[in-house]
């Protein structure tokens, strides 16, 4: 136990942050084809279906991300459905989603997803959507702004969708092109041509709560047909666990790098010369004299091999080792670099 005390002062201590970030890929193979289907999870309630990176059955399965969809209460496709009750799902999940991601406006009323992001100046919303609700495994405090892309087939087929055309979505130009008015925090535009061109969003990437959203247009409206596979007439006539896997099956990758924040607290633990030459441990001594010296005229000399951080009322808080022991005399002096992360 430490019986020599030293106060930290202001220029003492500082603060960093550092970002770091990790390359995600997901296959398509994984989301459809590879484990026939045993890792995706679909739910009683038929409001959303889970994609593990393994038969979800196993132990060492790891959920990945949810799919699910909906429509606004105002749609077009409000109210065209075969079953009440899928159509009356369809709006909730919208406004379950808008309501987290969009907020409300002055009056209390959902606001809905809006193109572009200018929602008080009206434009074009996102009436139709596809929602990916990425798994905190992956995405970590946030997604990396631009570098999110997903990869669609646009064929009217399941069997021909990934031999069809392909559609690359991504947040283009986000890096400094982003939102911050909503209550989920930042989010990007989605564009699927090669730059960000306004007016041409195609869904939002909400990077702090790693969701993206992506409109049904996106896919080719003149394939639909009343093939049951066909993800836009999906949307309508059927329920969402057939969208989810009308979506998951047109997947053919999904990349991004997540962001881990890694905030520090630096503690510079200064020795002066004076300070410190001198060790507390009983075995420092032996028959009151001090046993490193050699004759009486030696300077006192010491090692320092930890360092304790103590609250005001001399608790000890933490321990930091030094990686091998230092001698102190006073002849020298030491700065000791301590980094708390959390």
């Amino acid at each position: 136990m430490a019986t020599t005390f030293k106060t930290f002062l202001n220029n003492d201590v500082t603060t960093t942050r550092t970002l770091l970030h990790e390359a995600i890929p997901i296959t398509g193979s994984i989301v459809s084809g590879t484990y026939a289907d045993a890792n995706i999870k679909v739910y009683t309630s038929d409001l959303f279906e889970g994609v593990y990176d393994y038969p979800y059955l196993s132990s060492s399965a790891n959920h990945i991300f949810d799919i699910t969809c909906g429509y606004s209460a105002d749609s077009s496709l409000s109210g065209t459905a075969t079953n009440a009750t899928f159509n009356k799902d369809k709006i909730n999940m919208y406004n379950e989603m808008a309501k987290v991601l969009s907020g409300y406006d002055v009056t209390g009323t959902i606001q809905p997803f809006d193109q572009d992001g200018d929602i008080s100046a009206g434009g074009t919303k996102l009436k139709e959507i596809y929602v990916l609700n990425f798994a905190r495994l992956l995405t970590k405090d946030e997604i990396k702004k631009q570098t999110f892309s997903l990869q669609v087939g646009t064929g009217s087929q399941y069997s021909t969708a990934l031999t069809a055309s392909f559609k690359t979505i991504s947040d283009y130009g986000a890096t400094n092109e982003f939102r911050v008015n909503s209550p989920a925090g930042e989010y990007g535009i989605l564009y699927t041509g090669s730059a960000a061109v306004e007016g041409t969003g195609v869904g939002l990437l909400y990077y702090q709560a790693g969701v993206a959203i992506v409109t049904a247009s996106v896919f080719d409206l003149s394939e639909m047909n009343s093939s049951a596979e066909v993800a836009s007439a999906v949307l309508s006539g059927s329920d969402i666990t057939a969208n989810a896997d009308a979506l998951r099956h047109r997947i053919n990758n999904i990349e991004f790098n997540n962001t881990t924040e890694l905030n520090s607290t630096i503690y510079f633990c200064r020795v002066n010369h004076n300070e410190f030459n001198y060790s507390s441990n009983p075995t420092y001594l032996s028959s009151s004299q001090i046993v490193v010296k050699q004759q009486t005229s030696d300077a006192p000399v010491s090692y320092i091999t930890t360092i304790g951080m103590y609250s005001a009322d001399n608790e000890l808080l933490a321990v930091a080792k030094v990686s091998e022991p230092l001698k102190k005399d006073p002849n020298n002096e030491l700065i000791l670099r301590v980094r708390l992360d959390y």
